[in-house]
């Protein structure tokens, strides 16, 4: 089968033949794969910088994580896989498939599911977000910032702020759901001014932040409480695009109920990834087949992997692989 297959020593995949995987115990499924979505885990996973990455043999190893195929029977599903979902064929986990509403296009379902789980496990189960919250979402631009919008919404947030650097992509927020955006090429001075306003007047329950970073010091510093009895804030990490250190200043702490915690592989419990097969995605799924959740995608083609490893996908859009 034709596959995008990584070498030790190399920083692109290739497009070549690889061996046919294989079904090794009775959880697994071979399936056909139609579309794939390329994100920043999966690169970081091939180049060996992520926490989980596994070191490709000298034959070289499968790339991509998840993505939209076929079962035997024809029916079409999403599915995460054992083996790498950018070929022709792959393993993926029977407990791990989530059936597609018919009217959802291929390529949308292979680009929601990252950034659904990237925005849904941080607001659900890390910050437990309710009704009537204010949510500040750090690092909004990208794909998962703008899913996580549209989610903070449908769960019923009150207010979504969004932060970001490209000005036009802020723009579009606006109709995905935020209500005010804070633009991040601000001077840092500008920047707090800006966001301690609409904390004072509106006060923050939740961050959920993809950025970290210098920028995750001026917003904490904008939180930082000047009295008794705050209110309780939960402050998810996310990514870290920004950088993966900052400086943490003790007063934070001490002068505000907050929780500071991370939403990522790891960080989940067993019992929190099955809701996300089995209640998060179908019904992410369903809201994108009706309208209500909106990712855009540029579509490619497998045997272009070469040349699309490195491509810069315009903002707020996901590269997807169609096969």
């Amino acid at each position: 089968m034709k596959a995008a297959v990584i070498y030790p020593n190399e920083e692109r995949p290739r497009y070549t033949d690889f061996p046919e995987p294989l079904i090794q115990n009775d959880d697994e499924v071979l399936v056909r794969v139609k579309a794939v979505a390329i994100k920043h885990l999966d690169k970081s996973m091939a180049s060996g910088k992520h926490y989980a990455s596994v070191a490709p043999k000298d034959h070289g190893a499968l790339i991509g994580g998840d993505g939209v195929c076929l079962l035997a029977d024809g029916t079409r599903v999403y599915g995460m896989g054992v083996s790498g979902m950018l070929a022709e064929k792959a393993v993926i986990h029977k407990d791990r498939i989530v059936r597609l509403p018919e009217s959802l296009d291929n390529a949308t379902a292979a680009a929601l599911p990252n950034a659904v789980i990237g925005a849904a496990m941080g607001l659900k189960f890390k910050a437990n977000i309710h009704t009537g919250d204010v949510v500040l979402i750090n690092g909004a631009t990208g794909v998962t910032g703008r899913v996580a919008v549209q989610l903070a919404k449908y769960y019923g947030a009150k207010k979504v702020i969004a932060t970001g650097r490209n000005q036009q992509s802020l723009e579009d927020l606006l109709s995905l759901g935020a209500d005010e955006t804070v633009s991040l090429k601000q001077t840092d001075e500008k920047f707090t001014a800006q966001l301690a306003a609409i904390h004072h007047h509106t006060p923050i329950d939740i961050v959920i932040d993809y950025l970290w970073g210098h920028t995750a010091e001026l917003i904490l510093q904008v939180l930082k409480g000047t009295g008794m009895f705050t209110r309780p804030i939960s402050y998810v990490s996310v990514g870290s695009m920004s950088g993966d250190q900052m400086q943490l200043s003790a007063a934070v702490l001490r002068s505000v109920d907050l929780t500071l915690t991370g939403s990522g592989l790891g960080s989940w419990s067993k019992h929190e990834v099955g809701l996300a097969l089995t209640e998060i995605l179908p019904e992410a799924f369903q809201l994108a087949a009706e309208g209500k959740l909106k990712v855009e995608t540029t579509l490619a083609k497998l045997s272009d992997i070469a040349d699309l490893w490195d491509l810069e996908v315009p903002g707020g859009k996901r590269l997807v692989v169609t096969i």
